[in-house]
């Protein structure tokens, strides 16, 4: 998981806010500018989930409540709230669901934007790609409420790692990374490129990386 954050929001949003304020019917269900916002979450995380890194795109993804707004209607339009989310299997069976779509209407604890836990500090990693935390609620949230430890997830995760570990050994014979190297690949997997992308799974490559520092 990496960290949000959370930038400029769009004015349609900010105008609609305020029909709420005025009491004039606004929700966010009835907020048309949906696509717009869709754009501004996309750009702001690098065009990656908020929850599994997967790459996400206009046509697909959904928009993410953190704080569900069946349960918290005064946040229904609040931009921090607001995240850009996958699929997430939508369709399949609940244990194959991931990420907003297994989440549903549940509230968690673990939180990507940006804040005095920072996520990325939270959040670990294994070699295989199993994501985890030593704080139990907050594993809670990545195995069971966010099933982010779905075979093809944990897959996905390993093999972005794969591409990067091959790159690495076919520059240095030995099999022995130059720590400066390192420090380099780490700071362009946390550097978006000229198209405004993060690289997919890329906070899991990071603390890869870090560890061999």
């Amino acid at each position: 998981m990496k960290k949000i954050i959370k930038q400029s929001e769009p004015r349609s949003l900010v105008e609609h806010r305020a029909k709420q304020r005025a009491n004039e019917n606004a929700d966010y269900d009835n907020y048309s500018d949906k696509d717009n916002l869709r754009d501004y979450l996309l750009k702001e995380q690098g065009y990656i989930c908020c929850y599994c890194m997967s790459r996400i795109k206009l046509d697909e993804m959904k928009i993410e409540h953190w704080q569900p707004q069946t349960k918290y209607l005064s946040q229904q339009l609040d931009y921090k709230n607001l995240l850009g989310a996958c699929i997430g299997n939508q369709g399949a069976r609940p244990q194959n669901q991931h990420c907003d779509t297994k989440k549903g209407d549940s509230e968690i604890i673990i939180n990507p934007i940006e804040g005095d836990k920072n996520c990325e500090n939270l959040v670990k990693y294994r070699p295989d790609g199993k994501i985890y935390s030593d704080d139990i609620s907050i594993n809670h949230d990545l195995n069971e409420t966010l099933n982010l430890n779905l075979g093809f997830l944990k897959k996905n995760r390993k093999d972005a790692l794969d591409v990067v570990i091959r790159k690495l050994d076919e520059k240095f014979s030995n099999k022995t990374w130059a720590k400066i190297t390192v420090q380099r690949e780490i700071e362009k997997l946390n550097t978006k490129d000229e198209n405004g992308f993060f690289d997919v799974y890329c906070q899991f490559i990071i603390s890869f990386l870090k560890s061999k520092l």
